[in-house]
């Protein structure tokens, strides 16, 4: 009985270690993160360094532009929707190629962001017009779709 009882407590022991070193780790990496938050999720924290997800924007830079009547072309992802980690290094590179410069609104970060833009499922991508929303497009395209997409509406 004393063997279970001490092998349970070298578990329990184990695993409160990995989860100190790992809830330590996260938050070193999430230290002067873009979010201006104190704390990310892990799967926010596995894309700080991805090339990909570094035109973030915040909510309130967001409704700054839209209240200006700027027009600004906003991609909701979320770092854990499946479609958005297929659809991210395709659309991500392709606006640059295009020169669209493409928002990026991170909605497992600032989850309000469902609500304030209606967003029902991710990816979407929006255009606004001076200030208001002209197109969207939801879900996982073939790169050549959302290449006619930035042409229809954001070329214009």
């Amino acid at each position: 009985m004393k063997k279970v009882i001490i092998f349970l407590a070298v578990i329990i022991v184990l695993f409160g270690a990995i989860s100190f070193l790992t809830n330590a780790k996260n938050k070193e990496k999430s230290e002067d993160n873009p979010y201006n938050k104190e704390t990310l999720d892990a799967q926010t924290i596995a894309q700080l360094d991805d090339p990909n997800y570094q035109n973030l924007i915040l909510p309130e830079e967001l409704q700054e532009k839209l209240d200006n009547k700027e027009d600004v072309t906003v991609y909701f992802y979320s770092p854990a929707c499946t479609h958005c980690q297929r659809t991210t290094p395709e659309l991500a590179p392709l606006a640059k190629e295009m020169d669209i410069d493409m928002l990026q609104y991170n909605l497992l970060e600032f989850e309000q962001g469902w609500d304030d833009y209606q967003i029902e499922s991710t990816p979407t991508l929006v255009q606004y017009k001076n200030g208001k929303e002209v197109a969207r497009i939801v879900g996982y395209n073939e790169p050549e779709v959302f290449r006619a997409w930035f042409n229809e509406n954001t070329k214009k």
